[in-house]
């Protein structure tokens, strides 16, 4: 990670707050300061899939804004960061994302580590693709966004959820440099047998 220690998270409303919880807890695990930005959509999905309250999920990080708050430091360029990661990140986010819809912090943030040329990730939790799904998509890889479906590596031979969530959320953090202590990788790690 080139220098800086600060890395942006959103989580948005679709499925799937495990990876953005698990992305929080690798990045204080590898010294990284963290800044959450959760919207509506994405404290109800909280209240559906976790026992968190949203008190106990902005503990998480080391800073955490309110959505509607365009005035925080995360909304400016000037802020270095080494990058954001959206987790998960729904089809609404992502195509506000792609058309530069930045109509509250989590979308101005992206939008502000793309103008930066900084590495944003977004964990799109969607299935099947539509085509408008698609375009959004290859707009923001056009912008320099990385589009990363939260897609299981079974080569590593999962026994739970949390295995696999634990793997996607180091492979997303792997994205902006930030090295993950003991994430099983290829080649490097013993797989057989485990």
């Amino acid at each position: 990670m080139s220098g800086v220690r600060r890395l942006v998270v959103g989580i948005s409303g679709a499925t799937g707050i495990a990876y953005g919880v698990r992305v929080l807890e690798l990045a204080r695990k590898a010294g990284v300061e963290t800044h959450l930005v959760v919207t509506p959509a994405g404290q109800q999905t909280r209240a559906y899939e976790t026992g968190l309250s949203a008190g106990d999920l902005a503990a998480m990080a080391d800073v955490s804004y309110r959505p509607a708050d365009i005035g925080a430091a995360i909304a400016s360029g000037s802020f270095r960061t080494a990058g954001m990661i959206v987790a998960p990140c729904s089809i609404r986010t992502l195509s506000a994302v792609a058309y530069a819809n930045n109509d509250n912090l989590l979308t101005r943030a992206a939008d502000v580590t793309l103008k930066e040329r900084r590495r944003l990730v977004l964990m799109v939790r969607e299935t099947p693709l539509t085509r408008a799904h698609l375009r959004a998509m290859t707009a923001v890889t056009e912008m320099g966004g990385i589009v990363m479906p939260p897609v299981p590596a079974f080569y590593l031979n999962p026994e739970s959820v949390a295995d696999i969530v634990d793997h996607t959320a180091g492979r997303a953090l792997d994205l902006l440099g930030i090295d993950v202590p003991d994430l099983p990788r290829w080649g490097e790690s013993p797989i057989e047998g485990k």
